[in-house]
C-alpha cells in the first residue's frame, strides 16, 4: 500500500489534472459505471460533531474508494483542525488496499474542479469580473478552477471580516495569480459587478440579495451542504433560467436554499435543469443565452473523491513518491 501525503498530492496533482479526472468519472456516472451508496453518518452530539464514511466504486476501472470526514468544531480551541480526512483505495480485482491518502486538500481540489467545469459550461464566455463571497479554505480552489476555464480580469473578495479577505487576496498573489483583486465590504455592489459568483460559506442565511443578481450572470454555490443552510435566496432560485446540481441525489438531500423553496412551496425539485454530467455528456444543454442567470450547485459526492484519489494514486506511482508499507 502507498501511503501519500498532502504534500506529496499537492507536488504533483494540480487543478487541470482534477478537472479532467472529475470530468471522466461523471461521464462514466451518466454511463451507469459507478456504483455510489448512500454515506454512514455517525453524530457525538457532546461534542456536535460528526464522522461521514462515504463509500463509491469505479465498475469499469475495478477500483473502489471510502473517504472518511471527521467535523470537530471545537477542534480550533484545541489548536487542531475542525476537519480531517483520509481516502482509502482498494483495488476491485482482488481487493487489495492499495493507497492511503489525506483528503483535505483533495476535497477542496474536487470541488474547485467541478465549479470549473460547471462554469465552462454555464458562465457567459466574456465573463471578466469574479466575485468570491466567503474567503476561507474552500474559496482558494474556487478560485483556481474558475480561472482555469475564463479569462477572468477582476476578483472582488467578500468577507464578513475584511482582513481575512484581504489575507485571501495576498495567499492568491503568493501562488502566482497575477490579477487585480478588491476586498469590497458591499455586498450589494459586489453583486451587480460580477459577472460569476463564488460562494463558500457555511451560512445558515442568505449571502446576498438576488434582486441584485445582472442578467447574463453565473454562479457557483459550494459552501452551503446541509438542509439547515442557505447561501442564496429565493429570489435568486427564482430568478434562475438554470439550476444545474453536482449530483441530483445528494442536492436533493442537502442543499439548504433548494430544500427551503420547495418546503415553502414557491419551487420544485422538478425545475432543476439536470446533473453536470448531463450537461457534459451533452443530455442537457448549457448556457443558451446571455441573458440567462445560472446557478450551480454542488453539495459533493463520493465518486468526485475517488476521481480524484485514483489520479493522485496513478501520479504517485509513475513518479515513486509515496511511502510503501506492506500490509
Amino acid at each position: 500500500m502507498l501511503i501519500i501525503n498532502e504534500k506529496q498530492i499537492q507536488e504533483t496533482y494540480q487543478m487541470a489534472d482534477a478537472i479532467q479526472d472529475i470530468t471522466a468519472i461523471l461521464k462514466a456516472k451518466q454511463q451507469g459505471k459507478i456504483d455510489n451508496p448512500h454515506r454512514t453518518v455517525l453524530d457525538f452530539p457532546e461534542r456536535q460533531a460528526s464522522s461521514l464514511y462515504m463509500p463509491s466504486a469505479d465498475l469499469a476501472g475495478d477500483i473502489a474508494g471510502v473517504k472518511i470526514v471527521t467535523i470537530f468544531p471545537e477542534n480550533p480551541a484545541q489548536g487542531k483542525p475542525t476537519t480531517q480526512g483520509m481516502i482509502l483505495l482498494t483495488d476491485a480485482t482482488d481487493g487489495q488496499h492499495v493507497a492511503l491518502m489525506t483528503a483535505s486538500y483533495l476535497t477542496r481540489l474536487r470541488t474547485g474542479a467541478l465549479s470549473a467545469i460547471a462554469t465552462e459550461r454555464l458562465a457567459r464566455e466574456d465573463s471578466k469580473i469574479l466575485t468570491v463571497i466567503g474567503t476561507g479554505a474552500m474559496a482558494f480552489e474556487q478560485v483556481l478552477g474558475v480561472l482555469e476555464v475564463r479569462a477572468i480580469e477582476h476578483i472582488i473578495l467578500v468577507n464578513r471580516t475584511p482582513e481575512k479577505a484581504q489575507a485571501f487576496g495576498g495567499k492568491l498573489e503568493a501562488f502566482g495569480v497575477n490579477i487585480p483583486f478588491k476586498v469590497e465590504t458591499d455586498v450589494q455592489k459586489a453583486v451587480k459587478q460580477a459577472d460569476i459568483i463564488c460562494c463558500a460559506t457555511r451560512s445558515n442565511d442568505p449571502v446576498f440579495d438576488g434582486r441584485d443578481l445582472q442578467p447574463g450572470t453565473h454562479i457557483n454555490g459550494v459552501g452551503s451542504y446541509l438542509p439547515s443552510m442557505r447561501e442564496v435566496d429565493e429570489v435568486t432560485v427564482s430568478r434562475t433560467d438554470k439550476i444545474v446540481a453536482d449530483d441530483l441525489a445528494g442536492v436533493r438531500e442537502e442543499a439548504g436554499e433548494l430544500i427551503h423553496c420547495a418546503q415553502n412551496g414557491n419551487w420544485s425539485f422538478d425545475g432543476i435543469h439536470g446533473e453536470l454530467g448531463e450537461l457534459i455528456e451533452g443530455d442537457k444543454a448549457g448556457r443558451e443565452s446571455e441573458q440567462e442567470i445560472t446557478f450551480f450547485k454542488s453539495v459533493g459526492a463520493a465518486y468526485f473523491d475517488l476521481a480524484v484519489a485514483k489520479g493522485v494514486f496513478a501520479k504517485a506511482q509513475a513518479a515513486d513518491s509515496g511511502i510503501e508499507v506492506k500490509m
